[in-house]
């Protein structure tokens, strides 16, 4: 990397820490504003002059369904976003995957300045988990509020990069600045293998200096939170093999304790002996056993055969686990392995992992943004954020990008009810969410200008 994040630059950043670290490590603490200049309050009367168009937008885009596998409405959600930075003076392009990937592709967007300001990397995604089949379809406004399929996650996060971008361009900003806008068409459902559906991603936070991801944030009464940290998430699969003979001789020397029995063993034991860790979870999500099993990974379905007086001979495990740094989910694959190879007799096992979201780990460059966001938030008259407990996140895109640049999370507007038909939106977040991220963007630029290094 290089530019405001450069590892040349990391004395610089660990010498600002050292000063700010009680603020760091308390991020709800009062710190004093700054004053808006008068390009950040040209911005923020465009924004407010812009609102009904923002909501308009939100829902024109929220009325076509685009659930991951609806690959058609992916792309027309894309192609409305496309049209909208290619006004702005970005270039864009689709992206495709290989057929077999079965996913819809991918919009990135890219505006590259004069160099005097940071390489922002800006991320949303098209897609929602209402499928075409869904009877969650439409966009409804009662007041403030709205409901509909990805109202909140995370159509209306697109909406606010679009009007933070035209913010900055209505200010005469956005000419200096080095942006990349990355709306993946498959973040609730990752196409893989991942290493073709993420390449364009991983490619854009090598480049960039700093990552901002716009699904929604929270607000608990008076307090907001941005995430400094979201924990990876990685796909187990276990598989276990016993002796089938007549259940009146199992547990013998010949039969031994069948593969079920093998299979609960390990259960128990991962609950037992990995369990415990601050940020680690893991789940069994399917199980099945019996004589014959099959499963199938696309449609996450399966079939068993098995009769009560017969011993079963195979037992699969499909699972999950969650972390907050690379080395914890190496200790629990470590630990998980050790478990599974302890076999009861005549029994046998094998535990496979597959790749999935890593974490984002909290550094303290991303405690570094949440501090910059934070005053601008006071100096717009919304009060302090705070940083949300990584246990409350799953994972998200930023996280594959979160190996190479800072970033930070949840920056979009609030809502509740995500992944279900009780979905809502707080629409008075929107434009206040555009107003945070235009005035941050504006300040790391200038903060670049005014430290070249």
């Amino acid at each position: 990397m290089n530019g405001w994040s450069s590892r040349a630059n990391s004395r610089w950043i660990l010498t600002c820490l050292a000063v700010l670290s009680p603020v760091l490590l308390v991020p709800q603490a009062q710190v004093a504003g700054q004053t808006l200049s008068s390009e950040e309050q040209a911005m923020v009367r465009f924004l407010d002059a812009t609102e009904d168009e923002a909501i308009d937008l939100l829902e024109r885009v929220v009325n076509i369904n685009s659930g991951t596998m609806n690959h058609e409405g992916v792309r027309e959600v894309g192609a409305i976003f496309r049209e909208e930075l290619d006004a702005l003076g970005f270039e864009t392009r689709w992206v495709d995957f290989p057929p077999e990937t079965n996913r819809a592709g991918q919009l990135f967007g890219e505006r590259m300045g004069t160099g005097r300001g940071p390489k922002i990397l800006m991320i949303g995604h098209l897609d929602t988990v209402f499928e075409a089949d869904s009877p969650f379809q439409k966009f409804q406004r009662t007041g403030d509020m709205a409901s509909g399929p990805g109202v909140a996650d995370m159509k209306s996060g697109c909406v606010v990069i679009l009007y933070a971008l035209k913010a900055l361009g209505h200010a005469g900003l956005l000419d200096d600045l080095s942006i990349v806008v990355a709306l993946t068409g498959e973040e609730e459902s990752p196409g893989r293998p991942l290493s073709i559906t993420r390449k364009d991603l991983v490619e854009a936070g090598q480049w960039s200096d700093l990552a901002l991801g716009f699904e929604g944030g929270v607000r608990e009464g008076d307090t907001e939170y941005a995430t400094v940290a979201r924990r990876g998430s990685t796909g187990w699969t276990l598989t276990v093999e016993g002796v089938m003979g007549h259940s009146s001789r199992i547990f013998n020397e010949t039969y031994g304790a069948g593969a079920i029995f093998e299979a609960a063993r390990i259960l128990n034991e991962f609950y037992e002996e990995v369990r415990g860790e601050e940020y680690l979870t893991f789940n069994a999500g399917v199980i099945l056993g019996g004589t014959d099993v099959t499963f199938d990974d696309e449609a996450k379905a399966g079939t068993a055969f098995g009769k009560t007086n017969v011993i079963p001979q195979n037992v699969i495990v499909r699972g999950g686990i969650r972390t907050i740094s690379p080395e914890q989910l190496e200790r629990a694959r470590e630990s998980m392995r050790a478990v599974v190879a302890k076999h009861q007799p005549r029994t046998s096992a094998n535990i496979t992992f597959s790749d999935g979201y890593p974490p984002m780990a909290p550094g303290p460059e991303n405690y570094e943004l949440l501090l910059r966001l934070s005053r601008v938030s006071q100096d717009l008259g919304f009060g302090p954020m705070e940083a949300l407990d990584a246990g409350r996140r799953g994972a998200a895109d930023i996280s594959f990008v979160a190996p190479y640049t800072p970033g930070l999370a949840g920056m979009g507007p609030h809502g509740s009810g995500a992944h279900s038909p009780d979905e809502m939106l707080d629409l008075t977040s929107v434009s206040r969410a555009a107003k945070r991220a235009a005035v941050l963007i504006t300040r790391l630029a200038q903060d670049r200008e005014d430290n070249p290094r």
